[in-house]
């Protein structure tokens, strides 16, 4: 295990800038997810950690070793790609192996360690199966056991489970955060996918266009965002964003110009303040979603989103009222940056 340290790491291919100076310190056994919409930088950034790609300028440390000089097989880590990258013509066993016979690793020590791996993944019965005989899930599970044997100080996973579908990567989300905390290791992830950072990570770091947005854990992140664009982009749904004049009956903060509040935490109210003109409605069985157009007591309007618990007699053309609670309301200056 080790700490990863990022230090004013920047990127450029040709004139284009891709990284901005980033900054970003990792502790030792720490599962840390980089998050961002495409092109945020973020695999490159991975990239970069990994030794397959070079910095422009800035260093790459880990432990109390400057690594931007030293080549990948020398890093002492360990990567798992969202292709799996495994050896088609080899077994779960022979692929697994593979590191350790590049090490010249004895073959009593080297059969023990498969059997280990393969109970902490449970993939004991799959050791003779051929890749293509193995569904997406099994392979996954195949990439990070050949990962595990080489037992590095550092994992990078680069979207491991874009390839899987959604009830697997559920199943696939809780398999990594339980792998992590037996390993104890350091594990660095990336994602564009928010609801993996939110259940997964101890710290998440939000990038956008090469730059670190807010860097925290993830209930620091939902609960206070530094700007809009985290605000939007961490949360399930997304979070509304009113202008300040639709929320004109609750005392705001000097500065503000717009307000969020979640899906989650608007309110039905037949004494409400604003009232939700409904477009859509989900029936979910255990929650409703309303989807439709928010009007305020004075001039304005906004789409707006409401998740409330159990069913709903509303119907699209329903006119409804709802409460927007103070404590939950998110402020927002005019450059989209929190106001307290």
């Amino acid at each position: 295990m080790a700490k990863l340290s990022l230090r004013n790491i920047r990127k450029n291919f040709l004139a284009v800038e891709v990284l901005k100076g980033i900054d970003i310190d990792i502790d030792d056994g720490e599962f840390l997810i980089l998050v961002g919409p495409s092109g945020c930088g973020k695999s490159t950034l991975m990239n970069i950690i990994a030794g397959l790609d070079d910095a422009s300028s800035g260093e790459v440390v880990i432990g109390d070793r400057v690594v931007n000089d030293v080549s990948p097989k020398d890093r002492d880590i360990a990567m798992v790609f969202q292709s799996y990258a495994l050896y088609p013509s080899m077994t779960v066993r022979e692929n697994i192996e593979f590191a350790m016979r590049m090490r010249k690793v004895p073959k009593a020590e080297m059969a023990e360690t498969v059997a280990r791996v393969a109970r902490i993944l449970q993939m004991d019965q799959l050791l003779d199966r051929r890749p293509a005989q193995l569904s997406g899930g099994q392979r996954q599970r195949v990439a990070i056991g050949r990962a595990i044997v080489r037992e590095p100080k550092l994992f990078l996973f680069d979207e491991p489970l874009s390839n899987l579908d959604a009830e697997l990567r559920v199943s696939m989300r809780a398999e990594l955060r339980e792998l992590h905390a037996r390993l104890k290791s350091t594990m660095v992830y990336v994602t564009h996918d928010q609801v993996e950072a939110m259940t997964m990570a101890d710290k998440i770091v939000v990038l956008r266009g090469g730059r670190i947005e807010q860097v925290g854990r993830p209930l620091d992140l939902y609960n206070r965002p530094a700007n809009t664009f985290v605000a939007g982009f961490i949360g399930s749904p997304r979070m509304n964003f009113l202008p300040a004049g639709l929320a004109s009956s609750i005392p705001l903060p000097a500065g503000t110009h717009s307000v969020g509040i979640r899906p989650e935490h608007a309110m039905l109210d037949a004494a409400g303040p604003v009232t939700l003109e409904v477009a859509q409605v989900e029936q979910l069985g255990g929650s409703s979603v309303l989807r439709g157009t928010l009007h305020g007591e004075s001039a304005g309007t906004a789409p707006f989103e409401l998740v409330c618990a159990g069913q709903t007699s509303a119907a699209p053309g329903a006119r409804v009222r709802i409460a927007l609670p103070a404590g939950h309301l998110h402020c927002f200056d005019s450059q989209g940056v929190r106001v307290e």
